[in-house]
């Protein structure tokens, strides 16, 4: 059901490829980001602007600027570096081999804690077919696999109804709300914090929706 390459024992979970999964739109697959995919990653998110805006950090400057093939190098650079050191694991979803959203784990903390945050975004054209919610259990299935992790967290804004369904389909319950916690579209926004924990899955996160249907394993 889901296949792990794993190149160091000391930094588990990166790199690392995930899946595949079938879904009714096709067959998804969570790989590692490359320095080839700085096209694809422009051009997704500067169509995805409207839609993507909305729920993300504040960033420096304008949208289009940011989001130009030449700023994916030092990005890339970047999270490869925090990859490296075991502290962000940055993935590429796909569907049918095409690039169609990112799923990111970071704040990965060993020690007591073993927890970590996990964020997704996809293509808006590829919303409502279950991509992005297998993709997410897919990411589940491998913190609390190979990267030895007991906790996962997502943060999601009160009125991000889509994102929250993802969350609750895989276990994840709500803990609270985070009273202007980040800085999204020049405005402290609240955030509603969601978590699931090893002893919460029964199996995984994968069987969890091949055994609701929306997925075949």
């Amino acid at each position: 059901m889901l296949s792990w390459l794993v190149d160091s024992p000391n930094h588990p979970g990166w790199p690392a490829t995930l899946g595949p999964l079938r879904v009714p739109a096709g067959v998804v697959t969570v790989r590692p980001i490359k320095m080839r995919d700085a096209k694809q990653w422009s051009a997704l998110r500067i169509k995805n602007q409207n839609t993507l805006l909305p729920w993300e950090p504040t960033g420096v400057g304008p949208w289009d600027a940011r989001h130009q093939p030449g700023s994916w190098a030092p990005l890339f650079s970047v999270l490869k570096a925090e990859a490296k050191r075991g502290t962000v694991l940055p993935f590429v979803i796909e569907l049918d081999g095409r690039y169609v959203g990112q799923l990111t784990v970071g704040n990965v903390q060993r020690g007591a804690v073993r927890s970590a945050w996990i964020g997704y975004w996809i293509d808006a054209g590829h919303t409502g077919q279950g991509i992005t919610t297998a993709a997410v259990a897919l990411g589940v299935d491998h913190c609390f696999g190979p990267v030895g992790l007991h906790r996962l967290e997502a943060t999601v804004q009160p009125e991000n109804g889509a994102s929250q369904a993802i969350l609750r389909k895989l276990g994840f319950r709500e803990e609270g709300l985070l009273r202007r916690y980040m800085d999204v579209n020049a405005r402290w926004r609240d955030h509603l914090l969601f978590a699931i924990t090893t002893e919460e899955i029964v199996g995984s996160a994968v069987e969890t929706l091949v055994r609701s249907g929306k997925a075949v394993g």
